[in-house]
């Protein structure tokens, strides 16, 4: 994922800074805890599309 998106992308709900978790391809909001996915290079900033995180993962 480039690296310049990564700078401007913030979470839709509360506009925190984003974690990219590369391996999960995820953009994870730590406060809503909740995991974005990327498909094909593409952050899904949707909400519906978004995972919660379990307790492990926060």
């Amino acid at each position: 994922m480039d690296a310049r998106l990564l700078d401007i992308l913030v979470c839709p709900i509360c506009k925190a800074n984003l974690e990219y978790r590369k391996a999960q391809l995820e953009l994870v909001c730590k406060p809503c805890k909740l995991a974005y996915p990327v498909r094909d290079d593409i952050p899904i900033m949707l909400e519906d599309e978004a995972r919660q995180l379990g307790p492990e993962e926060a």
